[in-house]
């Protein structure tokens, strides 16, 4: 793998992990709030909401430790992935039904529209597909008991 690759590598995979820590550590804090921002999508039922709302913050804080730390990389990059085709699919769904909420993401002072939370998650979602991809050259690993590749 060239230089810039594994640069970009790293760029991108730090700062992913540091936009996931940062968000679960948020919601974490106001899991009550928190759940309130899942309700109003109206995809899930009550219950789950609660559900979601007390574990989603630390499924994200944990995949962006995993990033940060370049352990477990193309795992935590994968959950990354995924989680934010979820969230993508939950702000289209806003969006197709007329709903005018707040994407939940951050902190409530950084409200955002579904759409512009939308054009985000895809560019975080980018990053995740990239530091997957490229976790899967042939990279030396970051230290001597690192074999995962």
């Amino acid at each position: 793998m060239n230089r810039a690759s594994i640069v970009l590598y790293h760029l991108c995979r730090l700062a992913l992990g540091g936009v996931f820590v940062f968000a679960g550590a948020v919601k974490s804090q106001d899991v009550t709030a928190f759940a309130g921002e899942i309700a109003n999508y109206r995809i899930l039922p009550y219950t789950l909401n609660y559900l979601a709302a007390a574990t989603l913050p630390y499924v994200e804080v944990l995949a962006g430790a995993f990033l940060l730390a370049n352990r477990k990389v193309r795992p935590a990059a994968l959950l990354v992935a995924a989680l934010n085709v979820v969230f993508m699919i939950a702000l289209a769904s806003a969006m197709v039904r007329g709903l005018d909420i707040d994407c939940g993401c951050f902190r409530a002072e950084s409200a955002t529209t579904p759409a512009v939370a939308l054009v985000r998650d895809a560019g975080f979602l980018l990053l995740a597909v990239i530091v997957f991809w490229l976790r899967g050259g042939r990279m030396p690993p970051s230290r001597p008991d690192d074999s995962e590749h």
